[in-house]
C-alpha cells in the first residue's frame, strides 16, 4: 500500500475526510471543501498559495470568531496514524487551526511519514535546526474527561486533509 493510500485509511478510521489533489487542482479542490467566510495561514509551499482562495490571510480577531473554516499548512503526516503536525508560526497557523469549526489542512505528499518513529526522526531534525513548536492532531477535537465523548471542545469538530500530490 502506498504512504498516501495508507495516510488516507487512517485518515478515514477518525472519521477525518481527505483528497488528493495537484498543484493545478488545488484552487477548485480547496475552493469545494471551504465553508465561508473562511480564515487562512499563508502556506510554506512553492507551488500552491492561499492568494486567489476564498479564504482570509492574517484575520482579525473578529474574523477568526466569524470563520466557519480554517486552512493552514500541516509540514509533516503520520500515514500510520493519520496525524499531521500544525506548526505555530506567526501567519497565525495555531490560531487558524483550533477556532474555527472546520480545519482544512494542506500536507505535501513528500512530507508524509510511514510511522511515529519516521516522524520522530523528522522532529528532531526540526528541533535540532531550532524549531520548536508543533501541534500533533489526529482527527477532530474530542475529549472524554467529563463523561461521554465530545468533539470540538477544545479545536475543530471537522477535518479535512488535502495531500498535495507529488508532482511525477
Amino acid at each position: 500500500m502506498s504512504t498516501v493510500a495508507e495516510f488516507q485509511q487512517s485518515l478515514s478510521r477518525s472519521d477525518t475526510e481527505s483528497t488528493v489533489t495537484t498543484p493545478e487542482t488545488f484552487a477548485s479542490t480547496l475552493t469545494d471543501v471551504v465553508d465561508r467566510p473562511a480564515v487562512g495561514a499563508a502556506l510554506p509551499f512553492d507551488s500552491v498559495d492561499l492568494e486567489d482562495a476564498p479564504v482570509t490571510l492574517n484575520p482579525t480577531p473578529a474574523q477568526l470568531h466569524e470563520a466557519k473554516t480554517g486552512v493552514t499548512a500541516a509540514r509533516l503526516g503520520v500515514a500510520s496514524l493519520g496525524t499531521v503536525a500544525i506548526q505555530s508560526r506567526a501567519a497565525g497557523d495555531e490560531l487558524v487551526s483550533l477556532h474555527p469549526k472546520t480545519h482544512v489542512v494542506v500536507v505535501r505528499e513528500c512530507d508524509l511519514r510511514p510511522d511515529l518513529e519516521a516522524a520522530f526522526d523528522w522532529l528532531n531534525d526540526r528541533f535540532d535546526d531550532g524549531e520548536r513548536s508543533f501541534i500533533l492532531a489526529t482527527g477532530a477535537s474530542a475529549t472524554g474527561d467529563m463523561g461521554a465523548l465530545v468533539e470540538g471542545v477544545h479545536g475543530p469538530e471537522n477535518v479535512h486533509v488535502l495531500v498535495l500530490a507529488d508532482d511525477e
